[in-house]
């Protein structure tokens, strides 16, 4: 229905066109016609039948148009809401400026001779392209003073962007991150990383496919069950082939911190100067410390890599090597720590038996 009432309102559009083509091209047809009517008869009668012509004409064009249309506002669209609110508000204010501004200087213009009736269009222009630039790049210290203190921190921290990597959203701890409340802000997914998980759910290997499946899995509950918002990112960057550059690439344009838990994706946004937040990290950082000279009791698992060690696990998964804990294994010992190492892949505790 929506769409028959939009090719009425086209035809309706291309017969006020013709119209005035009717009129215009009567003073033509007289020249070369002979037309016996009065001039009142063959006006109206070129205007009906121009009406007639481009009402038509434009009809019949209308799917085409209305397709184009759409597409062009569903791409405006999409374009629009990656931009923030505040700084579309903000460059619509510097362009009225900029308008107002270049209004006032043309009419003082507009009496010089000879360019004087052009040079308001050129001030709208040069003004209204100024107004919009400058309120563009200066909107966050327009946006300070404009805003209310209280109202523009909390603004500033729904759009805090943290973007998503591939393997964090695989790990699936940042949807207890979440939920504990340790996390603001935007969560963005660009459409390359869904492109990346919709490959590993579709893998012919199993456990790539269960692992796909169920980063997908968490993308859902955090977009229905924890209610954070998840922002789907459309832009690509075709001429970059690598995921992780893309990652990188888009943290930087959108100011964005990156997610992840991969250790040399981590080392790379260290070097181009992006923001990291490694859940890795954070699990080793909210891990309770342990001194030398504590004691605890452990369940010696399995064999350690030297000859008399032997392996076991705190609650967190901590490893604990314990010296001549080998001919132990399957025993709960009580240990004593003797020191506590700290790498990159997470802590490791040597003891020895009490």
């Amino acid at each position: 229905m929506l769409i028959r009432i939009t090719r009425l309102l086209i035809a309706v559009l291309g017969g006020m066109i013709g119209l005035e083509v009717g009129s215009k091209v009567l003073p033509l047809a007289e020249q070369y016609l002979a037309l016996a009517w009065t001039p009142e008869v063959r006006l109206l009668l070129f205007r009906v039948l121009g009406a007639a012509v481009f009402g038509l004409i434009f009809y019949l064009s209308s799917p085409g148009l209305i397709k184009r249309f759409g597409k062009l506002s569903a791409l405006l669209e999409s374009q629009m809401q990656r931009i923030p609110t505040h700084d579309i508000v903000i460059s619509t204010a510097g362009l009225m400026v900029g308008l107002i501004i270049a209004n006032l200087v043309g009419f003082a213009l507009v009496g010089i001779p000879f360019i004087g009736p052009y040079l308001p269009i050129l001030s709208n222009i040069l003004f209204g392209y100024l107004g919009l630039t400058l309120a563009h790049k200066k909107r966050e210290e327009l946006g300070t003073i404009l805003s209310f203190p209280g109202r523009a921190s909390k603004a500033s921290k729904r759009e805090q962007y943290k973007i998503l990597d591939t393997s964090v959203i695989i790990d699936g701890r940042i949807a207890d991150v979440v939920r504990a409340g340790f996390l603001e802000g935007v969560l963005v997914v660009p459409t390359f990383v869904l492109e990346e998980l919709r490959h590993i759910a579709d893998s012919a290997d199993a456990t790539r496919r269960n692992r796909g499946r169920r980063g997908l899995d968490i993308l859902n509950d955090l977009q229905k069950e924890l209610g954070v918002e998840v922002r789907i990112w459309e832009k690509d960057y075709e001429d970059i082939v690598e995921v992780d550059s893309k990652l990188v690439k888009l943290a930087q344009e959108i100011n964005g911190k990156l997610l992840t838990t991969d250790f040399n994706l981590n080392k790379v946004c260290e070097l181009q100067g992006v923001a990291v937040l490694n859940i890795n990290e954070l699990a080793n950082s909210v891990k309770p410390i342990v001194l030398p000279g504590e004691e605890m009791v452990v369940q010696v698992m399995k064999e350690g890599k030297e000859m008399s060690q032997g392996v076991a696990y705190l609650d967190d998964g901590t490893m604990i090597v314990v010296d001549n804990g080998r001919k132990h294994i399957g025993q709960s010992l009580a240990v004593v720590v003797t020191s506590v190492l700290q790498t990159a892949a997470g802590r490791m505790i040597f003891a020895r038996i009490r």
